[in-house]
């Protein structure tokens, strides 16, 4: 899902965005989860956010929007190297979702009816 230099791959315009959330899932061990965190880049497809819990690629995992409480189910498709007890997760929404961001004036490409978002896979 995320990677520098790759823009022609993207279906949606990639936003350097910290918004937060809480997300919630379960840990490989069948443990439930609950954490706090910020988005670090947001699309209408998804986002990257970092996360101390450890989760493992094609997991589903519920993001709430802590400003609007709206919740979106989401799936991991990119884990980056661990740091400082983090990871970077690349999160893709269920259903494209540009809406539950809240973002004021969201890129062209965010919305269905324009022509690059049709054109895009």
């Amino acid at each position: 899902m995320y990677e520098y230099g790759s823009d022609s791959k993207r279906r949606s315009q990639r936003l350097l965005l910290n918004i937060s959330l809480v997300v919630q899932g379960e840990t490989p061990d069948k443990n439930s989860f609950r954490e706090e965190t910020v988005t670090l880049v947001i699309n209408a497809h998804g986002a990257l956010i970092s996360l101390a819990t450890k989760v493992a690629p094609g997991q589903e995992l519920l993001l709430e929007n802590q400003r609007s409480h709206e919740q979106q189910s989401c799936k991991v498709v990119f884990l980056g190297p661990p740091d400082n007890g983090k990871v970077q997760v690349g999160v893709e929404f269920t259903q494209p979702a540009p809406h539950f961001w809240h973002i004021a004036f969201p890129p062209e490409d965010w919305t269905p009816s324009t022509p690059e978002a049709r054109a895009r896979p």
